[in-house]
């Protein structure tokens, strides 16, 4: 990060390393730990499984895959009830 020391703009690396500079560009990467879970749209083309609604008790709901965490974690799976359309997932 760029910081005056005196007249000067003295650039300092968290390695320890400082140099002047001039004109300083700084360019921040930030990762983020959390991501936001969008909403699929319903199509008519999910394929339907047995599994019983909480909110309804509806025994049939669609079905789909997402890979949420790293690569070698298991998919999610979200279900969504074929009649009232509450949406909930499934980690394996």
């Amino acid at each position: 990060m760029p910081k005056k020391e005196g007249n000067k703009v003295v650039q300092h690396c968290v390695c320890g390393h400082k140099s002047e500079t001039v004109h300083a560009t700084m360019t921040e990467t930030s990762k983020h730990k959390h991501q936001e879970i969008q909403a699929v749209e319903e199509k008519e083309n999910l394929p339907l499984t047995d599994n019983d609604c909480s909110k309804c008790g509806h025994t049939r709901a669609f079905y789909w895959e997402r890979q949420m965490r790293a690569g070698d974690e298991p998919a999610t799976r979200f279900y969504r009830c074929e009649k009232c359309k509450h949406t909930w997932r499934e980690n394996k």
